[in-house]
């Protein structure tokens, strides 16, 4: 077993949520440890994809009036709201063993580098993750799926909202997707971060949660409790509670400031700025 340290915060505003985010996937970089959070919004949020474009916000004036923050990882749109949401930060750097993991072809698990590190495909990881959540799901009584195959007439344009779109790797009630992940990596570290549904959200309406496609209530602590059982017998991992430290928070509290709240950073991709950066 590798031991992960678990944080489980309170809901917060989404720079500081970003800026967690961006900072633990340093931090797993910097130590070699892994992290796996857990965290809420204090407000419905719209987070844009890390190459959206922000002027595509007025294609969903049903988030107009949410505050808006940028991920650092791609893909589309997503409004924050009655879910539960996840981050897993990997050291790529020193690995313990290989985790099992979905049966996959060998094209699609990690393996060992000439320095001892992991070479980790990302769609292993979206694998790993979303099966435990249909696991999950399926001891609710829940029948999702884990999509695998992309559609046969792609998009075009995408949908502005990622829960909008199909990707190998989402988890599908039926035709609904409930749940889905991005990525970020560095040579050093793997950040991973998505949201499961919990229902349906004012800001955006057209998206059914768990609660609309089941007739259910879903707890935030009853779902995490048993997703924390079936990603550790996944991953190999044991938890380790540790809250984030004053010092760490006071350095997360200088990201928010110097990026994550900057309206040049949430604003960074506009149809202005493509337009100068190509002169």
């Amino acid at each position: 077993m590798t031991d992960c340290r678990l944080i489980i915060d309170p809901p917060s505003a989404g720079p500081w949520n970003m800026a967690v985010d961006e900072w633990l996937w340093d931090w797993a970089g910097r130590t070699g440890q892994w992290c796996l959070r857990f965290y809420r919004w204090d407000q419905p949020t719209l987070s844009l994809g890390y190459f959206q474009n922000h002027d595509d916000r007025r294609q969903h004036p049903s988030s107009a009036s949410c505050p808006a923050v940028r991920r650092i990882s791609g893909g589309g749109a997503i409004v924050h709201d009655v879910e539960w949401t996840y981050s897993l930060a990997v050291p790529l750097t020193r690995p313990v063993g290989r985790p099992p993991g979905p049966s996959l072809d060998e094209g699609h698990v990690p393996t060992r580098t000439a320095r001892g590190g992991w070479n980790m495909p990302h769609q292993w990881l979206y694998e790993v993750v979303h099966g435990a959540i249909v696991e999950v799901l399926a001891d609710f009584g829940v029948p999702a799926k884990v999509h695998r195959r992309e559609q046969e007439a792609p998009m075009s344009p995408l949908p502005f909202l990622c829960f909008e779109r199909r990707s190998p790797g989402d988890v599908l009630v039926g035709s609904i997707k409930v749940a889905g992940s991005a990525q970020r990596r560095s040579a050093r570290a793997l950040l991973q971060h998505g949201s499961l549904l919990l229902a349906r959200s004012l800001a955006a309406p057209e998206l059914p949660g768990l609660k609309e496609l089941t007739g259910r209530e879903f707890r935030f602590e009853s779902v995490l409790e048993a997703w924390l059982a079936r990603l550790s017998d996944r991953l190999r991992l044991a938890w380790t509670g540790s809250p984030l430290a004053q010092s760490e928070r006071e350095s997360i509290s200088q990201f928010v400031a110097e990026k994550h709240a900057r309206l040049d950073w949430v604003r960074s991709r506009t149809r202005s700025a493509f337009s100068a950066s190509s002169q």
